[in-house]
């Protein structure tokens, strides 16, 4: 397996969250974020990733999970799952999980591998992310 990692920096392209009447302070949470990454590895530079996550969140923290599509330069695609934990304290939102790998297009048809993440939130709208891990083709 070879060695990857990167940094992600993306914007909200939408976000829904409802609030729960008989759950003070309990927030479900669903979006869309899209943005360029960074990465150590020729086979990931210039790639975008688009990813869907849904959060149930209890005063700011809680478990999040989703689904991303990375879209490399040529058209391919790599795609995959996360799940992790988001914790708000001391006006500060991180979070932090796993990710993996479940298929891709073209060049990445055969990807398999997975790895971590590690987040934060410098505003509202925006997500910042520091990943790494192992895939092979």
């Amino acid at each position: 397996m070879s060695k990857i990692s990167g940094v992600f920096s993306g914007k909200t392209n939408w976000q829904k969250d409802a609030a729960l009447p008989h759950a003070p302070g309990r927030v479900m949470s669903l979006g869309e974020i899209h943005g360029p990454q960074t990465c150590d590895d020729p086979d990931w530079q210039g790639v975008t990733i688009t990813y869907w996550g849904s959060a149930d969140l209890l005063n700011g923290s809680g478990p999040q999970s989703g689904h991303w599509v990375n879209i490399h330069p040529n058209g391919d695609q790599d795609y995959g799952v996360f799940e992790g934990q988001i914790t708000t304290s001391g006006g500060q939102t991180t979070m932090e999980g796993t990710w993996k790998y479940t298929g891709g297009t073209g060049k990445f048809a055969s990807i398999r591998g997975g790895g971590t993440y590690k987040g934060h939130l410098p505003s509202a709208d925006q997500v910042e992310n520091t990943w790494e891990g192992e895939y092979e083709l």
